[in-house]
């Protein structure tokens, strides 16, 4: 790193089309500007929006029917609803409003859709780039995307190829001795904000140029793990749904909607919702929660369709008593081992 970050982002790019040569437009603008040819080392970062463009993905229509369409793929499913708006995680496992479905700058009564493979995308940009100008350069498609506890939007990486998209310091020492356990910036991300600050909304600038981070730039035989790598997988995320849809989805149960809950939890961390929300002192026996009986009365049973609500967001099963449990509601296990 030399300390130093310079962001070019050229002038002149024309309408995007589908069938456009992405890689030729840039070039193209580069060279009509005062920042020149591309160089070894620098990060070409490119909207979605063009990218879409280009390959086809307008639809005619407005965002809701594409949206339901969206949330028919495999892996889409939607987060969450306020009003108007939908927060979807799409088939790539962003998560987005609308699904990254976009209906700005484009022809009224036509909406862009999120390139079909982002990675391959900027696998295929790299590639035609290097074709062009020689020049070894890694690649970023960038999206706009809010963040949950933070007003307002920034940029994020939804492809990349030839970079590293997030470095890690975890077991490096600080200045004062101090080892790093969780440090892992994302720098793909990092970098689509800063092109989209030389870039601005509304200047027709689909494409920036950084330099200084030519240490993020991987080989020309190496893509990279892509921006697919920055993504959590499903039940990997500790927001897998908004704060109702969480509610409701545990209190139906469906079996598909497991996943966004994550794995088991451990026992401790079941045993003490359990107690918090019932009252009741729970037991372990060979591997089982243990839920007694409601205390003073022996015959009313624990309410077990609550238990099955608390064990189904904890990745948890319940099994009623035997008629042979004498002091016994019911029983909790893991789902899996």
């Amino acid at each position: 790193m030399s300390g130093r970050l310079e962001v070019l982002a050229p002038d002149g790019v024309g309408e995007v089309t589908e069938g456009t040569d992405l890689a030729a437009l840039l070039v193209d603008a580069l060279a009509a500007s005062p920042h020149g040819a591309l160089r070894d080392g620098d990060v070409v970062l490119v909207t979605s929006k063009v990218v879409s463009k280009a390959e086809g993905r307008s639809r005619r229509g407005d965002r809701d029917t594409s949206l339901a369409e969206e949330l028919a793929a495999p892996g889409a499913r939607v987060v969450a609803r306020r009003g108007p708006t939908t927060i979807a995680r799409t088939r790539h496992g962003l998560t987005m409003a609308a699904a990254g479905i976009d209906a700005s700058n484009v022809e009224r009564g036509t909406v862009l859709l999120l390139p079909l493979d982002p990675d391959a995308s900027a696998r295929a940009l790299r590639r035609r780039l290097h074709e062009l100008t020689g020049a070894r350069v890694g690649v970023v498609v960038t999206d706009t995307a809010g963040r949950a506890w933070r007003e307002g939007q920034t940029d994020i990486a939804i492809g990349a190829a030839g970079l590293l998209v997030a470095e890690d310091f975890a077991g490096r020492v600080d200045g004062h001795g101090n080892e790093l356990a969780v440090t892992a910036p994302a720098v793909a991300d990092e970098l689509a904000g800063a092109a989209e600050l030389a870039q601005g909304k509304l200047g027709g600038r689909p494409f920036a140029v950084v330099r200084g981070r030519a240490d993020l730039v991987l080989p020309l035989d190496e893509d990279g793990p892509g921006a697919r790598a920055l993504v959590r997988p499903e039940g990997g995320d500790l927001f897998g749904y908004g704060a109702r849809e969480a509610v409701v989805r545990a209190l139906t149960g469906q079996p598909a909607d497991r996943a966004p809950f994550g794995a088991p939890a451990a026992t401790a961390e079941v045993r003490a919702a359990v107690e918090t929300v019932t009252g009741l002192a729970c037991g372990e026996e060979d591997g089982w929660l243990v839920v007694p009986g409601v205390p003073g009365a022996p015959d009313a049973p624990v309410d077990v369709r609550l238990l099955e609500v608390l064990a189904y967001a904890h990745g948890w099963l319940v099994e009623p008593a035997l008629p042979t449990d004498v002091g016994v509601g019911a029983r909790l296990r893991p789902l899996t081992p």
